[in-house]
């Protein structure tokens, strides 16, 4: 025996052991079900048959395209998203939906392979940790009632990552690109299939010393293994560390430095430093009790570590805790310059989260039609310490605590959804969603009022805890005139929990923090054409009784957390022409567009009343020319407009001196790609270059000051198959 052969023997033998009562061997040809969590529907000539409401699926090879930087350089070119980016790293992906807040990507539900991954997804849903795009294999967007069965966010859509499969024969893969600043990306995946076993290992390694004002550091590694345990069950492992050190800060220039050229790409807080590690683990297991009855069940657990060190600054002029630093003009004295202190706060917090999940599809033909029953149950713990600890010098690692809490929560979901083909071309989807989400603050040590005296520092043991309950009901109707053509429509009840901190206030009394609930439409047609033409539209109207808008340092929101009433109409289409297929030709060219145009306004509120809702551009389009010859050389020019916007609820235009309020300028920003694959052996070279024309321009205000959009960036990689 070889040495390859004793390999694959002891891979086997391995793998084996969650497969041996397997009651026939697959062989290497074979393509096994997959245990993994969908979130998307089947579909036939990619036309989305049963999923009632508007879809976005990005595959790798649009990935590829993209030739991405970062996760928001993909997500940026689907249709309703408005996604912000702060850092030009995309380590904190910002992502808004039909006009909502992008900040923090809050109103959002984001899954990995439909496992949550925001810090606590009922109490805290922020991200802080991007998934990495360099390890996916796809992204898909939904929207409307067909995002009914996933929760606990249902106001804007769900993103969902689609990490790799298991190869079907060993496959091993390099990629590598760099560029200027110290800029360095690699990624090594190895996978196999043998025999009734697969599995999958990924790690990813990006730096950068300067990618604009930001250095980073981080290590992604992940690993996947399915196995078929007989012929009708299926089990799934997947595991994950993430490990993170960077720069990253909250303090932007002031409105004197954008206007002057001053210190644009400096890092002002050199000593700020954020810390984040993410380990992550998960089981899904498929039972194919008969043809027409199957359940999945899936557990996982995450724990995310993030603490943050902040040195602190005033804007009026140098005090006694001044260390010297200066940016801006020194004489401005309004906020135009910013004067750096010796004093840094540390933020630090850890996140655990537990989940169950359980989901039973049944097929059945009451009324003697097609029926389709999905119902299930999720159970999920959180909980999150946090301490704020405060330091006497910039590079300070440790200092006095000021605060000390704890804060936990158990959401209880169980949903009922039945989908019934009422006629050969006519297909009705129809359900609802029980959120029940207990949570609690309890506050060990804190700033108070004591006789009189405000923000006095002083240990306490204060609890207060909170319920609430949501019955969500939605329906949406496809109707398929063809394989390709088909019409859509649905209506459904969005739901968000209340952030647990905004909620209940320090003192452990309950401030009137609503949960979020909205009635959200939507009308849309879908055309696919032969591997030619694809066409989507969408109508939507999102009506929200109360819209939070949290009160946090990060969005740079003052006053009560409850927005009151919003409203959010708009349309969203996409066009795709492939002219080379058209044409007859085996070579690809397509030439497509996309838009979304939102008037997202308050309605409820008489002092912002018709006001637009903060960062919610009225319209943003995508125009894209992607050509892939069967020689192996492949282009790609992206152009990307986002409309001007506000970041403040009053929608002020003029500037304040510190910048963190005024109108932000549209914009249109190109990119530009270039790529040749040697086939023969597997190797692909690329140059990609972002920003090509080198617009500056303004990304965000929040939440202390201008974010810039990275400047002209020219990377240069390697792709090798083996």
């Amino acid at each position: 025996m070889n040495k390859k052969n004793t390999l694959n023997t002891l891979l086997v033998l391995l793998l084996s052991l969650g497969g041996a009562t397997a009651q026939k061997q697959l062989n290497d040809s074979t393509v096994f079900n997959l245990p993994e969590v969908q979130v998307l529907g089947e579909r036939t000539n990619k036309l989305f048959r049963n999923v009632p409401g508007s879809v976005v699926s990005i595959n790798r090879i649009d990935i590829r395209n993209v030739a991405p930087l970062n996760t928001s350089d993909v997500l940026r070119k689907s249709t309703g998203l408005n996604v912000v980016d702060e850092d030009g790293a995309g380590l904190r992906t910002n992502i808004g939906i039909r006009g909502l807040n992008p900040i923090r990507s809050s109103k959002v539900l984001v899954l990995e392979d439909g496992i949550p991954v925001t810090l606590n997804p009922y109490g805290e849903p922020q991200l802080y940790y991007s998934p990495m795009i360099d390890k996916m294999d796809g992204v898909e967007v939904l929207k409307g009632s067909g995002q009914l069965e996933f929760g606990p966010q249902t106001i804007g859509g769900v993103v969902n990552f689609i990490t790799a499969r298991p190869p079907k024969d060993s496959e091993t893969r390099v990629k590598l690109s760099a560029g200027r600043g110290g800029f360095f990306s690699g990624n090594v995946s190895h996978g196999n299939t043998i025999g009734n076993a697969g599995y999958f290992f990924n790690l990813n390694h990006k730096r950068a010393d300067q990618l604009g004002p930001l250095g980073f550091s981080l290590i992604d590694f992940s690993g996947k293994l399915h196995f078929q345990l007989n012929s009708k069950s299926d089990l799934g492992v997947k595991f994950g560390v993430y490990d993170e050190n960077s720069n990253s800060t909250y303090l932007g220039i002031t409105q004197n430095m954008y206007d002057n050229n001053i210190d644009l790409r400096t890092t002002l807080t050199p000593d700020d430093l954020m810390i984040v590690r993410k380990v992550n683990g998960s089981l899904v297991h498929n039972y194919r009790i008969n043809a027409n009855v199957e359940l999945q069940t899936n557990a996982y657990a995450y724990t995310i570590r993030r603490d943050w060190r902040r040195q602190q600054f005033t804007r009026n002029g140098p005090n006694a805790t001044s260390n010297g630093v200066v940016w801006g003009n020194a004489s401005l004295t309004d906020g135009g310059a910013i004067f750096m202190s010796k004093r840094t706060d540390w933020r630090n917090r850890q996140y655990q989260v537990l989940g169950l999940e359980s989901k039973l599809v049944v097929k059945h033909q009451l009324f003697n039609v097609k029926n389709r029953l999905k119902t299930g149950v999720r159970i999920l713990n959180e909980k999150v310490d946090e301490q704020f600890v405060q330091g006497n010098k910039p590079d300070s690692w440790g200092g006095n605590m000021r605060d000390n809490e704890v804060r936990s929560g158990t959401g209880l979901s169980a949903f009922v959804i039945n989908n019934t083909q009422i006629t050969k071309n006519l297909s009705a989807e129809y359900g609802f969603r029980l959120e029940n989400y207990g949570y609690d603050r309890r506050i060990y040590r804190g700033r108070f009022t004591v006789n009189g005296v405000n923000n006095v520092v002083a240990d306490t043991n204060v609890v207060f805890d909170r319920n609430t309950f949501a019955f969500l009901p939605g329906v949406g109707l496809n109707y398929n005139v063809s394989d390709n053509l088909g019409f859509f429509g649905g209506v459904h009840k969005g739901f968000a929990p209340p952030v647990v901190k905004s909620a209940i206030l320090p003192t452990g009394y309950a401030e009137e923090i609503d949960k979020e609930e909205s009635t959200n439409w939507e009308l849309g047609v879908r055309y696919f054409s032969g591997n030619v033409v694809s066409l989507s539209a969408t109508f939507f109207h999102m009506n929200f009784q109360n819209q939070v808008i949290p009160v946090t340092l990060a969005t740079n929101a003052t006053g009560t957390a409850n927005g009151g009433e919003t409203k959010h109409t708009g349309i969203e289409a996409d066009l795709n022409v492939d002219i080379a297929k058209a044409l007859k030709s085996d070579h690809s060219l397509i030439v497509g567009s996309n838009f979304t145009y939102t008037n997202s306004q308050f309605s409820g509120k008489s002092e912002v009343i018709d006001n637009v809702l903060p960062y919610s551009p009225k319209l943003i389009f995508n125009n894209y020319i992607n050509l892939d010859l069967k020689n192996g050389f492949h282009a790609n020019l992206y152009g990307n407009y986002v409309g001007e916007q506000f970041n403040d609820n009053l929608n002020t235009v003029t500037p304040s001196a510190d910048g963190t309020i005024g109108k932000i300028d549209a914009r249109y920003i190109i990119d530009v790609g270039l790529g040749y694959t040697i086939k023969k052996i597997g190797t692909t070279f690329n140059i990609s270059a972002k920003n090509l024309t080198d617009k500056k321009y303004i990304t965000s205000r929040n939440p202390q000051g201008i974010r810039l959009g990275i400047d002209r960036f020219v990377t240069f990689g390697v792709d090798i198959k083996i």
